[in-house]
């Protein structure tokens, strides 16, 4: 009983570090979150359709907007996603939205210029 109180008490309590070094505390990380993913759907547009580097980015995209917009808490929002806190993630947008710039800047899609040589792309995996 006391514990599930306390518990309660604490998940009120605002976050004031995310114990990772350089990555302070969005004040406003959800709305935040939002924008950027935003951005990054704007973004993608800038390469073709059928790009599966662009048809990828669009579904988590997304996926993780659609998570977002259906939900008011961050530990919510978290939870969802599962790749990290809230702050991870919006670097994580800043980080494609930066990507998907040089992207279109390098025409990734575009068939190599000279032939890659034999045995490339294998793998001793394989």
């Amino acid at each position: 009983m006391f514990a599930s109180r306390l518990l309660r008490a604490a998940a009120s309590v605002p976050k004031e570090s995310t114990l990772l070094t350089g990555l302070a505390v969005h004040p406003n990380a959800r709305a935040e979150l939002t924008s950027l993913y935003h951005r990054v759907l704007h973004s993608s547009q800038r390469l073709p359709a059928d790009f599966a580097y662009r048809t990828s980015v669009v579904a988590i995209t997304q996926q993780r907007l659609a998570i977002v917009e259906a939900n008011t808490e961050v530990k919510d929002i978290e939870a969802a996603i599962d790749n990290g806190q809230i702050e991870e993630l919006l670097k994580q947008a800043e980080d494609e939205i930066s990507l998907l710039g040089k992207m279109a800047e390098w025409e990734a899609w575009k068939p190599l210029e000279v032939k890659a040589p034999e045995g490339q792309w294998t793998s001793a995996l394989v």
